[in-house]
């Protein structure tokens, strides 16, 4: 790694060149081998995908180690998924009137609420930026996608009432996407927010998808569908907050009679992985006991993060604290690309993510890092930070998107 190298060496650059490769990717294949080449590198400190890398309680592991040992897998799981986990993600929601759907992540559960609820000639609203999935969602049911721009001071970095009424007035919207807290950006919107989206929704008679994956690791957090139950679908997710994202194991929520409608045609009607629901299970049982370290820790990281980055010249954070398990940090104003700094931090045994995975229209503003990592591998970032943003200013980027 970069540690034994000089940075301006003829191996370090060629290294460099090598990352800069990985990180302009623009096909299925490309972003295949990237994946690969970080399957490849256990050592890796991976804070680009907001995945869950402190230890998680030891009920968990031998939830799913005797799952293994009894050779539980050998059967299908309940198509709606095992009655003791959907009744702990109701309790843990606070939903009691929802019904609950668990699917293979939560990121199959939206590719299935987009191509279910979504079709030629209808429209989505979203942010921008925003998780960028649910635009190929969008664009693979034949519907039309319309992105609104938040990455803006004055509207505090966050989508607005009058912004999202706007957008319906002026063409409409089948299904308003709302992730929140927001992935990338770790605003969490109020009550009184909340309660003025799911009264546009109702109105334009839209579905209301409320992305709730980063709703534990929120200060405080509101539900939309005690708002407006009749469309309202929450997506739940193991991945980050428990840490299982390789097991694939997520939920939707909502009204009986909307779960009985969207098991229709669900890709998983043989039940999603019981050894990662029987793990899912055990943490939600375990959670007051282990979770609290978790915010603990990753906490503590933004506020060394904040720490290292604000004396830097031209580096702003425009949300902090944030409600998510990560950071957005603005190095536009410092004059560094943000893929030169994700590639300079992958030298180094780092990986974060460019704001150009999750925007267009503002990939040359931020890097996003994810804080639920240890404590250690948080200063390791934030030692590097001054250094990679002094030689990133003023070289361009790559270009392309990151996955």
């Amino acid at each position: 790694m970069e540690r034994r190298i000089g940075r301006r060496g003829g191996v370090y650059t060629a290294l460099l060149a090598r990352v800069y490769q990985s990180v302009a990717m623009r096909t299925f294949q490309d972003r295949s081998r990237h994946f690969e080449a970080l399957a490849a590198e256990p050592e890796l400190i991976r804070m680009g995908q907001n995945t869950n890398h402190l230890p998680g309680h030891p009920a968990v592991r031998r939830a799913m180690a005797a799952a293994i040992e009894d050779e539980v897998w050998r059967a299908y799981a309940p198509p709606a998924g095992l009655p003791a986990l959907r009744a702990l993600i109701r309790d843990d929601l606070g939903a009691a009137d929802a019904e609950i759907l668990v699917t293979d992540g939560a990121a199959a559960g939206l590719h299935h609420l987009c191509h279910h609820l979504l079709g030629p000639g209808e429209r989505m609203i979203v942010t921008d930026p925003g998780w960028p999935w649910p635009e190929a969602f969008c664009r693979a049911a034949g519907a039309a996608l319309a992105a609104l721009p938040i990455y803006e001071a004055e509207q505090g970095y966050r989508l607005t009432a009058a912004q999202l009424r706007a957008a319906v007035a002026d063409g409409g919207a089948k299904l308003i996407y709302l992730v929140d807290p927001l992935n990338p950006l770790g605003v969490c919107y109020t009550e009184e927010e909340i309660r003025a989206f799911a009264g546009i929704a109702r109105d334009a008679g839209a579905w209301l998808v409320h992305d709730c994956t980063y709703r534990k690791f929120a200060r405080r957090h509101t539900l939309a569908f005690p708002y407006y139950p009749k469309r309202t679908v929450m997506t739940y997710s193991f991945s980050k907050w428990l840490g299982l994202a390789g097991l694939r194991v997520g939920a939707l929520a909502a009204r009986p009679d909307v779960v009985e409608a969207l098991a229709e045609g669900q890709p998983n009607p043989l039940g999603s992985n019981v050894v990662g629901q029987l793990g899912a299970v055990a943490g939600l049982e375990t959670k007051d006991e282990w979770f609290p370290e978790v915010q603990r820790v990753q906490r503590a990281n933004q506020e060394a993060i904040r720490a290292a980055a604000l004396p830097i010249d031209g580096i702003d954070l425009p949300v902090f604290p944030s409600d998510g398990n990560f950071l957005a940090i603005d190095v536009s104003g410092a004059g560094a690309a943000p893929e030169t700094v994700v590639a300079l931090y992958r030298t180094r045994g780092i990986v974060i993510r460019h704001a150009g995975y999750q925007s267009r229209r503002y990939a040359d503003r931020f890097v996003k890092v994810s804080t639920t990592v240890p404590e250690r591998d948080a200063r390791r970032f934030c030692d590097l930070l001054p250094e990679i943003v002094e030689e990133a200013r003023g070289r361009a980027g790559p270009g392309g998107r990151l996955y």
